[in-house]
């Protein structure tokens, strides 16, 4: 389970939140209900969805909970068909899950500082234009009371409050961890053989007639000698740009680090053959499509030292571990929760 921070957090949370009068969880402002595109199947009404140790939870939450994870919905009118189910699937599970920590950190006594959920509210007031935009803003989702602002940033505290101690201390990774998982998985830290190059790709129209095949031919040809005139990675790049027909030529033809595996024999012999800098003759496929080809490195395999992956790999096996840790957290509290779907 994926959690940003709370500032974020917020910002996601509030940009929908509705009236005082709505009917949520006690404790929750719910989002204002908004027609979405057609790629999302309902509408946020307030139709309770699920009901955790008596405190009802709706599709507002959902929504809210499906924005956290896809806020550009509003930018784009909806969520896309192919993740919409992935995105509801992942919500409904956070909602649940927050739930459960808040309820399991008010059980437990924790609170907020209240200097802490001021500051919080100074801060999020900043992201405002103007304090007119800002009271407009409170008047509309919260009909002017300020206590219920209150109430959803002290919530939102209060769960990353319980969140930093039952999981993110745990799951800080000390170099001599890091070390240990080095020296334990080496697999993972061999470098397979690879080019970093440029092309420039010249591709005639499917089921082209002979004077377009002898077109495409004759464009590559003009390409090659513009190609091996050019002296750096920025003007072989710029000619990428400006002839090129595949994709890569949008990032000036650079096909960064490749691994060697992947590539077609054609291009493999071609790049063994060059030297860093240098520029290969046309490349043809059976296909008519021709390619020019520049080497920028040759690597070959090899083995990454601690060193250099060092500070990437404690993230990594933090994040690791803290999915294991909030896995873990949510199959506790769930346990001897009553969680009932209406």
């Amino acid at each position: 389970m994926r959690r940003i921070c709370w500032k974020t957090q917020i910002l996601l949370l509030l940009m929908a939140l509705p009236s005082a009068s709505a009917q949520v969880a006690s404790h929750v402002p719910s989002p204002t209900p908004e027609p979405f595109g057609s790629s999302v199947s309902f509408q946020a009404v307030g139709r309770p969805l699920v009901r955790v140790n008596g405190v009802v939870l709706t599709d507002r939450d959902l929504l809210r909970e499906m924005l956290k994870i896809f806020p550009y919905a509003r930018v784009h009118n909806g969520f896309p068909r192919a993740m919409e189910a992935d995105i509801r699937n992942g919500a409904t599970k956070m909602m649940i899950f927050e739930e459960l920590v808040y309820q399991e950190a008010k059980r437990r006594n924790l609170s907020v500082p209240p200097a802490r959920v001021t500051r919080a509210i100074a801060e999020f007031r900043q992201q405002f234009a103007s304090p007119k935009e800002y009271q407009q803003f409170v008047q509309v989702e919260f009909q002017g009371s300020q206590q219920l602002l209150r109430t959803k940033v002290e919530r939102s505290l209060l769960i990353d409050q319980f969140l930093a101690q039952a999981v993110t201390s745990k799951a800080v990774v000390s170099v001599a961890e890091a070390k240990a998982y080095f020296d334990k998985h080496p697999e993972r830290f061999r470098t397979p053989e690879s080019f970093s190059f440029q092309s420039i790709s010249i591709l005639p129209p499917q089921n082209s007639t002979p004077a377009q095949l002898k077109e495409a031919q004759k464009r590559a040809e003009d390409a090659l000698r513009q190609a091996k005139a050019a002296k750096s990675y920025e003007e072989f790049g710029l000619l990428a740009e400006k002839l090129s027909d595949d994709d890569f030529r949008v990032m000036m033809g650079d096909h960064k680090a490749a691994d060697r595996s992947k590539l077609p024999p054609a291009v493999v012999k071609a790049l063994l053959a060059m030297h860093p800098g240098q520029v290969s003759d046309i490349i043809e496929f059976d296909t008519h499509a021709y390619t020019i080809l520049r080497l920028n490195a040759h690597t070959p395999a090899g083995m990454q030292t601690f060193e250099a992956v060092k500070d990437a790999l404690r993230g990594q096996v933090q994040k690791e571990k803290t999915e294991q840790l909030r896995s873990a957290l949510a199959t506790k509290l769930s346990k001897n929760a009553r969680i009932e779907k209406l």
